[in-house]
């Protein structure tokens, strides 16, 4: 078996952090764990759907006044949830009452699932490597 150097190490951990947040299950995809990934990706993006469903895009807002909590969890969905917010700082989507407050909260709840998802998929080539290595 082949050894690994720490800095080809180092980076392919940093892909599959940068894949698993691109893509949520992206970076379990690349270690060989499709029916994790598959699950992984089912869940986030419907977790953030329904978010989106109940309190419309206009609870991705960066720019008004929500909860800094708020603002990090949602960062911490793919991409895609970036450029809605960036989309939505431009123009006004009012949500008031439990439709906003309640798709704060399924949009947050997916972004910390896709954190703790790349988390566990860096891990998991941290593992793998050192199972490799022999130590």
């Amino acid at each position: 078996m082949t050894r690994f150097s720490k800095e080809n190490h180092a980076l392919f951990l940093l892909v599959v952090g940068l894949l698993a947040w691109l893509v949520p299950g992206a970076g379990h995809f690349i270690l060989n764990e499709k029916k994790r990934a598959i699950i992984i990706f089912i869940t986030i993006i419907l977790t953030l759907g329904v978010g989106l469903y109940i309190g419309s895009i206009g609870v991705i807002d960066f720019t008004q006044a929500t909860a800094l909590y708020v603002k990090i969890a949602q960062i911490a969905n793919p991409p895609i949830v970036l450029l809605l917010g960036h989309h939505t700082a431009n123009i006004s989507y009012p949500v008031y009452g439990w439709p906003n407050e309640i798709g704060q909260v399924y949009t947050m709840t997916s972004g910390l699932l896709n954190l703790l998802c790349i988390v566990n998929a860096v891990y998991l080539a941290y593992l793998r490597r050192t199972e490799i290595a022999g130590g």
